[in-house]
């Protein structure tokens, strides 16, 4: 039996390269280009690629392509239509841990004014009660009301670490299917509630896959009942907050702060800069900005890689694959 060739586009795994090798064994061929063109090349043969993008000029350079193998959980940057027939889609998860641990870290620290206190004291200013009893004391997360939109893999583990700290949660989900009682929630619902929830939340961590009804789901009139004091943590998909209502808010701080780590505009493949949004959020003292690493964490990738691996296996062999979307 021949060895199946497998393309790797994800430089996230080119830190476990020799782990998947290691996992796939002499069975596999896997291949790391580096560009656009490399990748055109590598895929002439190729009977699967692993990464988070494909569209129909790969397509057409990949006769005998029989997996797309997303390299994470969002499926959103496939182009479904470029799909032959006889070519699978699957995707792979384990990122719920660390992008929890974010959430955490960015409720936490905005809510605590962390941020601040670190760029004043910098500046030999101590942005604290005690030297300014002005200031209003901050607020922890215990009794923090905690709107969670989305609850998959992420919303649902987030969650569980906010409920450690005392938080006070509520869901919407698209189907609008989860028992809130099981997860010791004041309530869940649909999407036609997501107005309420983000009214009803001092936290409003976005986390939904982007379709059609979820982009631009969190717009003017949500932000806005998140009011002042509000924090809006998205670790979904850019788009599926309105850029302008977002900024805009945070701007006129009608809107108290945001965490934001994932954008409306990214670097062309093998570039390392370019501004992450038209708008000049980077302008803004109320906002935390990273560059999509909320679950880049070296646990992530190490699960992710043994999906993959044994994906390519079961392809190899015959056998049904895991993780496969419609």
């Amino acid at each position: 039996m021949d060895k199946l060739v497998a393309v790797i586009t994800d430089g996230n795994l080119r830190g476990l390269a020799d782990e998947l090798q290691t996992l796939v064994g002499e069975e596999v061929e896997l291949r790391w280009p580096s560009g656009l063109e490399q990748t055109r090349a590598a895929l002439a043969d190729a009977d699967a690629i692993v990464g988070g993008r494909f569209d129909a000029e790969l397509a057409c350079v990949a006769p005998r392509l029989r997996l797309v193998q997303v390299s994470g959980a969002g499926t959103d940057g496939v182009d479904r239509t470029a799909l032959g027939p006889d070519v699978v889609l699957a995707n792979t998860y384990h990122h719920e841990d660390a992008m929890a641990e974010y959430a955490i870290w960015a409720a936490i620290g905005l809510r605590r004014g962390l941020p601040t206190a670190d760029a004043q004291l910098r500046e030999q200013r101590w942005t604290s009660p005690a030297q300014d009893p002005g200031l209003p004391l901050p607020l922890s997360l215990a009794g923090a009301r905690v709107g969670l939109y989305g609850f998959g893999h992420v919303g649902e583990r987030a969650w569980r670490a906010f409920a450690s700290f005392g938080s006070l949660g509520a869901a919407v989900t698209g189907r609008g299917s989860v028992d809130a009682a099981e997860h010791g929630l004041q309530w869940a619902g649909g999407p036609d509630e997501l107005l309420r929830l983000c009214a009803e939340s001092d936290i409003l961590l976005v986390s939904p896959p982007l379709t059609a009804e979820t982009r631009g789901a969190v717009g003017a009139a949500e932000i806005d009942v998140l009011g002042p004091d509000g924090i809006l943590i998205n670790v979904a998909r850019g788009p599926v907050v309105d850029d302008r209502a977002l900024y805009e808010a945070l701007r006129d701080h009608r809107l108290g702060a945001a965490a934001i780590d994932v954008w409306y505009n990214y670097p062309p493949p093998g570039t390392r800069s370019g501004a992450p949004a038209s708008l000049p959020f980077a302008d803004l003292d109320n906002i935390l900005m990273t560059p999509h690493i909320s679950g880049v964490a070296r646990a992530t990738f190490e699960g992710r890689i043994s999906d993959i691996a044994a994906n390519l296996l079961a392809l190899r062999a015959g056998r049904p694959l895991i993780n496969l979307t419609t």
